[in-house]
């Protein structure tokens, strides 16, 4: 329920937080039946999130298990559609309760649903490919056999690691039946094959975006707009970052924590905005045209050149 009432802020969000997010045209978002995505992980949480709002259905994720430590965290990630999975750092002690996300994995897939996993594991901030971890192998041989059952590999590449404002390009691969990619009898001989083809099929789906604005006459409409958005965002922008920043410096959280604490606090700001200009006595229809004309000017800022949010 909470994965189906944010999802719509989350894509305008993404709107504002990202220039851009070029989906290459395939039916691979709309595709009806069981299906496991296996992508790169540059950017945390992130890449789930951009993931999770190109799909029409509902994305089930493979997460670090360690973000389920409390019950309150474990029910509402659980709200978000998060399957916690423990890696060997995490304590030994916490290998055996893989088997629960393998098997989650199985009943949302047995349902016709979509489970998505970072087939490396871990996320590094960088383009470049780490080695692969059998998870990901693993589910798709438990379900090879099931009717419709496919596998999508998805490469994900940013335009730049750390802050808004980025240029994202998402490219779906193939789409592969599963039995076709373990064709020995023996089980070790089947995970290698496997992810060596997720490796075949990921690398030429990294492409990185440029940095740069895609032409001077947006640039140049866009430098009013810009300016303003610039004044009104700045200082609660900066006041976020400047939090965000210092408490996230040496992990790969910083863009993940500053989309979702703007995600939480930019309504708040509107409303502190809107309450202000009603107690100026500005006219309520007033009120409601400015509040709706801010997110864009916001967006202005983020794709101006000049005068822009970074």
């Amino acid at each position: 329920m909470l994965y189906a009432l944010i999802k719509i802020p989350v894509r305008l969000a993404l709107r504002i937080f990202c220039k851009n997010i070029h989906t290459a045209p395939s039916a691979v978002y709309r595709r009806r039946g069981p299906l496991l995505i296996i992508a790169n992980h540059p950017d945390s949480f992130l890449d789930a999130v951009i993931i999770g709002s190109r799909f029409s259905r509902p994305v089930h994720f493979l997460a670090r298990g360690d973000a389920f430590t409390k019950p309150w965290h474990r029910k509402l990630l659980g709200w978000l559609n998060m399957v916690p999975v423990y890696r060997l750092s995490e304590g030994k002690e916490n290998l055996g309760l893989n088997e629960y996300a393998f098997r989650r994995c199985r009943e949302i897939l047995h349902a016709k649903g979509i489970v998505l996993i970072f087939i490396e594991g871990i996320c590094v901030n960088s383009h470049i490919l780490q080695p692969f971890r059998k998870g990901a192998a693993r589910i798709a041989w438990e379900n090879r056999n099931l009717a419709g059952f496919s596998v999508i590999p998805l490469g994900i590449a940013y335009s730049n690691l750390h802050g808004i404002g980025k240029s994202v390009n998402l490219l779906a691969g193939n789409i592969l039946q599963a039995d076709p990619l373990f064709p020995y009898q023996e089980e070790p001989k089947n995970m290698r094959h496997f992810n060596n083809r997720m490796l075949e099929q990921l690398q030429p789906l990294i492409q990185v975006p440029s940095s740069q604005n895609n032409s001077k006459t947006t640039r140049t409409w866009l430098s009013m707009p810009a300016a303003l958005g610039y004044v009104i965002h700045i200082l609660p922008y900066t006041l976020i970052r400047n939090i965000i920043s210092p408490k996230t410096k040496g992990t790969v959280f910083y863009d993940s924590v500053l989309f979702a604490v703007l995600l939480l606090i930019y309504p708040l700001y509107l409303l502190l905005v809107g309450l202000c200009l009603f107690y100026c006595g500005v006219p309520f229809p007033y009120i409601l045209v400015i509040l709706a004309i801010l997110p864009f000017l916001a967006m202005a800022a983020i794709h101006g050149k000049k005068w822009k949010l970074q």
